[in-house]
C-alpha cells in the first residue's frame, strides 16, 4: 500500500476536525508574525492551515493524501490545497519565501533544508516530529537534538523533546 493509498484510507474515517494552532506554537503565539505567506507541510486535513488562514494569512497546504485535502477544503476554501508527495521535496509551486513555514508530525531529514530555504527573512518555523527521546525510538523518529542540529543558521527560540515528540521554533535571520 502506497503512503497515499494509506493515509487516504486513514482520512476517509476520521472526523471532526477543527481549525487548531500547530503543537509546538501553542503558548507562544505571539511569536507568529502579524499575516503574510504561510506553508503548511503534511497538512493532512489541514486543521493548522485552517487556523492559520483564520489568522489572515495566504496559506499554501500540501499533503500526499487527496481525501485529507478535501476535508481541509471543506474547513478552510481560501486555501491553497495542493496534492504533492513530500518524498520528491517541496512542490515547485510553493517556492516561497514564507512568513510560516509549519511541519507537523512528517519526519523527512532530507526536507530539512528545503524548510528553511523557503523562510522569508524573518520567517518562522515550526516544527514537530516524534523522537526517541521519552520513547523506545524507530525509524521514524529523531534522534536526541536532531532538529536544532538541523537548522543551525536560524535563531532557535524554542526547542522541545520528551513524551517520544521533538519540537522546534525558530526564526530566519535577516
Amino acid at each position: 500500500m502506497s503512503d497515499r493509498e494509506r493515509w487516504d484510507a486513514r482520512h476517509a474515517v476520521a472526523t471532526g476536525t477543527v481549525a487548531a494552532p500547530p503543537d509546538a506554537l501553542r503558548g507562544r503565539e505571539h511569536l507568529l508574525p502579524a499575516g503574510g505567506r504561510a506553508l503548511d507541510v503534511a497538512c493532512g486535513r489541514g486543521a493548522v492551515a485552517a487556523w492559520l488562514a483564520g489568522r489572515g494569512f495566504a496559506v499554501d497546504a500540501v499533503d500526499v493524501s487527496p481525501v485529507g485535502l478535501a476535508a481541509g477544503a471543506a474547513l478552510a476554501p481560501g486555501v491553497r490545497w495542493i496534492a504533492h508527495d513530500l518524498t520528491a521535496g517541496l512542490p515547485p509551486s510553493c517556492p516561497g519565501p514564507y512568513d510560516v513555514v509549519v511541519c507537523q508530525r512528517y519526519r523527512d531529514p532530507a526536507l530539512y533544508p528545503a524548510l528553511a530555504a523557503a523562510l522569508a527573512p524573518g520567517g518562522l518555523l515550526v516544527l514537530t516530529v516524534l523522537s526517541e527521546v521519552g520513547d523506545s525510538g524507530g525509524p521514524f523518529r529523531a534522534a536526541p537534538g536532531e532538529l536544532p542540529a538541523a537548522f543551525p543558521g536560524l535563531a532557535h527560540l524554542a526547542h522541545d523533546e520528551g513524551d517520544g515528540q521533538a519540537s522546534l521554533v525558530a526564526r530566519a535571520r535577516g
